[in-house]
């Protein structure tokens, strides 16, 4: 049966780079972050309906994803990430995302932290809050009562400690 594993965590912490890493490292299927490639085609601001399409694209693309037959799935970012995104820029998140959540194919998560350098980048905002963002990741998987690992480490280090976590949890 196919795990499926989840990399959220707030932005600038590589939770692309590590997911792609997890994915070749276990041989196994990618979901990359669709926000990236809506954002980089849309030639305006995005606004709060923006997010709820990305979460329901990203969303499909996991539901798909879940059914590759594929041992692992590693997924950059889910709908924890819209949520907190939605909640922190704009104070409120959409209903179809919060009725989403749960459902999402998701045996593990694993949190990126802080520890890297913030690496700017024009879809990124709030390289002075990463410490706050963190904490509300942090106490969203919490409440969801779902299994997650914080994943620490610089360059290398973070893919053995993530491949590391994962060997715990499923072998």
């Amino acid at each position: 049966m196919v795990k499926r594993i989840a990399i959220t965590g707030p932005e600038s912490t590589g939770k692309s780079i590590l997911s792609r890493r997890l994915a070749e490292e276990f041989n196994a299927g990618w979901v990359p972050e669709f926000a990236r490639e809506y954002l980089d085609q849309l030639n305006r601001s995005y606004d709060y309906d923006d997010i709820l399409t990305i979460a329901k694209s990203q969303f499909q693309k996991m539901q798909q994803a879940a059914n590759s037959g594929d041992q692992f799935i590693f997924y950059d970012t889910e709908l924890l990430v819209t949520k907190i995104w939605c909640e922190f820029k704009y104070g409120k998140c959409h209903s179809w995302i919060l009725e989403n959540i749960e459902k999402q194919p998701v045996d593990l998560y694993l949190l990126t932290d802080i520890d890297l350098p913030w690496q700017p980048d024009p879809q990124r905002e709030h390289p002075d809050k990463r410490n706050q963002l963190f904490n509300l990741y942090k106490t969203e998987l919490e409440k969801l009562k779902t299994p997650f690992e914080v994943i620490s480490g610089v360059g290398e280090q973070r893919t053995v400690n993530a491949v590391n976590a994962i060997k715990r949890r499923f072998h």
